[in-house]
């Protein structure tokens, strides 16, 4: 019978080449909380005759490290169980205050997709820096058929979430070393996260002709989520509620990604958003049209009847606006771009900058979490300035002309009664 982690037990096994050996046993806690059998072959029989002192010293120092607690040179934690415990532990749904649904869905896919085929039965003191920079070289994907290697910025994801496992093990005294970080700064693994193309850019022609022939709807989309720097997730999320038409801001305080509702990034993303009248009066007039209303119905609520009972209560998919609304129309206009939802916010930087706008209302704009030390320590963008720079961007990319898909006279009109419920003065 095994003692339990003090002593350890000593027996003799014979091998092929009929030697005999000492071998000796004992009880590992491993990273899930249960325990486990361990051996180790400690030398031959002859050369640690029992009972001699050799052989007492050299179980009285395997004693010791089994007994230590933290990380030793017997204890053994594979890359698959410490995945498995970081995963129980920092990707748990554990509402606002955890990680949002995107960072725990990227980083559960990450580490199950690439990292656990490779890694997966690794001790973690066995996976070593030069490794895993050699690996991921030889990465390759075989999107759209023909095989090539991972772009550079998967290759960092990858990087980011062994790393942040190694992070975990090292807090849980699962291991002491992260070799993906090196003990100093560029000791670990160097991976090159350059873009293969730069992301698409639409010129203020291009976002007039585009926002002029729009329906309501995808228009009050567009025009919401580019001046005000959104990102899908919280476009999505938006509310009734979170709309305040009379001091004509937004409260950005949720995202929705994949119909699950999670904080926004990171919280310097939670605030408050000026929003310019003319983006107000789009919006109003899809208010009009929405059958969805109430403060607590989502913006752009779906409709459709194949949503059944959700009908009403999330919005539609906006990857699905996008593909079958704004890109077909985006081709028909001749605008022959990559276009995406962070198209628009690309666009709102470019155009931010073009103006002249400061550094520091552009990085609260977009509600970037840092920007140079000196700006973040000292210095703060007042609003009527953050409102300005928006103004000036809306400006400059209305459409001069009439819209090609022409708004009802009575929505172009937005009704008193509509004005007077969100307490909107008759000038809006």
């Amino acid at each position: 019978m095994l003692a339990r982690y003090q002593n350890g037990c000593l027996q003799k096994t014979t091998r092929k080449d009929g030697a005999e050996r000492w071998q000796f046993r004992w009880l590992e806690k491993i990273a899930d909380g249960t325990s486990r059998e361990r051996k180790k072959t400690i030398g031959l029989v002859k050369d640690y005759p029992e009972h001699s002192k050799k052989l007492q010293d050299l179980l009285a120092g395997l004693r010791l490290n089994i007994n230590t607690d933290g990380p030793t040179k017997l204890t053994s934690v594979t890359m698959s169980a410490a995945v498995e415990h970081y995963m129980q532990h920092e990707l748990a749904d554990n509402g606002a205050e955890g990680k949002a649904y995107s960072t725990r869905n990227r980083k559960t896919l990450v580490l199950k997709r690439w990292v656990l085929p490779q890694w997966r039965n690794h001790d973690l003191r066995a996976i070593k820096t030069v490794a895993v920079e050699q690996w991921l070289k030889t990465l390759l994907t075989a999107k759209f058929g023909k095989p090539k290697p991972l772009a550079g910025g998967t290759k960092e994801k990858i990087r980011d979430a062994m790393s942040a496992v190694f992070n975990h093990a090292i807090r849980w005294e699962f291991t002491d070393t992260n070799p993906i970080t090196g003990p100093h700064k560029g000791s670990g693994v160097r991976v090159s996260g350059k873009r293969e193309r730069a992301p698409e850019i639409l010129d203020v022609e291009e976002m007039q002709l585009l926002l002029a022939s729009l329906g309501v709807r995808e228009k009050a989309m567009v025009f919401l989520d580019m001046p005000a720097g959104l990102r899908r997730g919280e476009l999505a999320g938006l509310k009734w509620e979170d709309v305040d038409f009379k001091h004509l801001q937004l409260n950005v305080s949720r995202s929705l990604v994949d119909q699950h509702v999670g904080p926004v990034k990171t919280e310097v993303s939670r605030k408050l958003m000026p929003m310019d009248e003319y983006v107000a009066r789009d919006l109003m007039a899809w208010y009009e049209q929405t059958p969805y209303k109430q403060p607590s119905d989502y913006l752009w609520a779906t409709d459709a009847n194949r949503a059944g009972s959700k009908r009403g209560k999330q919005p539609v998919w906006l990857s699905t606006v996008m593909r079958d609304h704004i890109q077909p129309l985006a081709r028909r206009l001749g605008i022959n771009k990559r276009i995406g939802w962070h198209t628009f916010r690309h666009t709102f930087s470019t155009l931010l900058k073009s103006n002249g706008e400061d550094v520091k209302v552009v990085q609260e704009l977009l509600r970037h979490s840092t920007s140079r030390m000196t700006l973040d320590t000292y210095t703060q963008a007042l609003s009527p300035d953050k409102r300005a720079a928006q103004s000036r961007v809306v400006g400059t990319i209305r459409p001069k002309t009439t819209c090609t898909v022409v708004v009802p006279r009575e929505t172009d009109q937005i009704s008193r009664k509509s004005l007077k419920r969100f307490g909107v003065p008759d000038g809006i």
